[in-house]
């Protein structure tokens, strides 16, 4: 009697059978088909190892990249594209400078018809705000400007334009003679430096804690000796004459007088400048009027009238003009030798002059905004600029080169000073800071926190050890071991 066939199950509601049984038939076909296919598989495999390798060489790896665009829809399109103008955007934005005053940060979002201030906003938000607006509007620009074709061929060097830095301008005669001058007169006084140094090395312990201490006892002992009002408004820079016997002072109001110390008295009122008096220097060994001599330079200024006045301490009037600033003039130094003044402006430029012949010898660009001060090292080869950008620079006056960048403050500089050594520069700031530097290692040193607010001047100690002290040469100097800031 045979067995009935056994009906395949179906599920009510489907017409997929049973997946079990489907498994098990398929498994069977399987081992059944192994055989055959057992002896065709070498050629089949080398079949599609030369189809793959046919069609692989059709690939053209150019369009894959056009074949992935093609697949982007346009909203991701468009979500690309805009993150892209937001990095440019980004990068285009520190680029910009934009005001540190609030008042002219409000001025400008004014202009831009944009709101002054914000809910909750402060200067800094502000400030931020009008970066990105005038970014923005940048952005705008650039994008409805049509191309320039001159564009399209420099860009091709445009990345040679970047590497190249330095580039360098033929000097005139009388540059190249100044420059010669001062790099014999700064070696002399170089060797003289380092001799000094080298014998203050040899020194004894004690006798140089015992300097120390009576320039301590000194220094302790300074108080306020006198008081005068000066002007009417308010007084911008005093500076000691050589002899420390006179003082000149420096007003907004365009006027400069000379004043006896201790006394305080007034011995002259000097006028020329129109404007406020930013620089104000002593020429080197000059001291008071009983010294001058009839026509002869003891002191130079500048003014916010991008004016340079030559002085006699004998005369009231200028006895020299030297123009050629474009803005106000902040800050006059003369070079140690005498016949070379240095002068920093508003219009981002320092100037050499000669005193003699009252002639612009070098006009030095190198900063980003506006220049603040300019000091020039004791041996005369060196001067030191700062300005708005926070940065300083050293410059090699015998070369005309940028010999290192003073680096590390977050905000503007407004005073610096060389050290008696000749490798130390000092700069204040208005981060509340100041910062020392060695040229020696082309690093800043050591930054104190002087003030909670701005400083705006540094000095060196430059003068001679007390010759009260006992076994203590008189004259000997401080070399630069204390700071005075303000």
């Amino acid at each position: 009697m045979s067995r009935p066939e056994k009906k395949e199950r179906v599920h009510f509601g489907t017409l997929e059978r049973d997946a079990v049984s489907l498994a098990k038939r398929k498994r069977q076909e399987e081992e059944e088909e192994a055989g055959d296919h057992e002896e065709a598989g070498e050629d089949m495999l080398a079949e599609s190892t030369s189809a793959r390798d046919r069609l692989i060489g059709r690939i053209d790896l150019d369009q894959i990249d056009e074949a992935m665009d093609d697949e982007l829809d346009d909203e991701a399109l468009e979500t690309r594209r805009r993150a892209m103008d937001e990095f440019a955007r980004k990068r285009l934005a520190r680029s910009i400078a934009v005001p540190t005053d609030d008042a002219k940060v409000r001025m400008e979002l004014r202009n831009l018809d944009h709101p002054v201030c914000l809910f909750g906003e402060d200067a800094g938000d502000r400030r931020d705000r009008l970066r990105y607006v005038m970014s923005k509007l940048a952005m705008d620009r650039k994008r409805t400007e049509p191309p320039d074709e001159h564009l399209e061929e420099g860009s091709a060097h445009e990345g040679e334009e970047e590497e190249e830095e330095e580039f360098y301008t033929e000097g005139s005669e009388e540059l190249r003679l100044a420059r010669h001058q001062m790099a014999v007169y700064s070696l002399a006084r170089a060797r003289n430096r380092l001799d000094r140094q080298r014998k203050d090395c040899n020194a004894d312990l004690a006798v140089v804690r015992q300097r120390r201490q009576a320039l301590v006892k000194t220094l302790q002992s300074y108080t306020n000796d006198g008081s005068q009002v000066g002007g009417e408004r308010p007084l911008s820079r005093a500076v000691f004459a050589a002899d420390s016997q006179t003082v000149l002072v420096g007003s907004w109001s365009g006027s400069i007088k000379l004043w006896t110390v201790p006394q305080c008295k007034e011995v002259r009122a000097y006028r020329g400048h129109t404007d406020r008096v930013g620089g104000l220097a002593f020429r080197p060994h000059a001291n008071g009027p009983a010294d001058s001599a009839n026509g002869s330079v003891d002191f130079a200024s500048g003014g916010a009238d991008k004016c340079i006045f030559l002085w006699s301490l004998a005369k009231e009037t200028p006895i020299g003009t030297l123009a050629g600033h474009a803005n106000r003039v902040v800050h006059v130094d003369f070079h140690p030798s005498g016949q070379y003044l240095g002068s920093a402006s508003y219009d981002g430029t320092w100037r050499l002059w000669d005193v003699a012949t009252e002639r612009e010898l070098l006009l030095q660009e190198g900063h980003s905004r506006e220049l603040f001060c300019l000091r020039f090292q004791c041996d005369g080869s060196l001067v030191a600029t700062a300005g708005l950008d926070g940065v300083g620079r050293v410059w090699d006056v015998r070369s005309g080169r940028s010999v290192m960048s003073l680096e590390g403050h977050a905000k503007e500089i407004f005073g610096l000073d060389w050290s008696p050594n000749g490798f130390h520069v000092a700069t204040g700031s208005a981060d509340n800071t100041v910062r020392v530097f060695d040229l020696r290692k082309s690093e800043s040193l050591c930054q104190i926190p002087a003030h909670k607010s701005m400083v705006t001047d540094v000095r060196f100690f430059h003068g001679p050890f007390p010759a009260s002290a006992s076994g203590l040469e008189t004259g000997a100097s401080g070399c630069g071991q204390y700071l005075a800031t303000a």
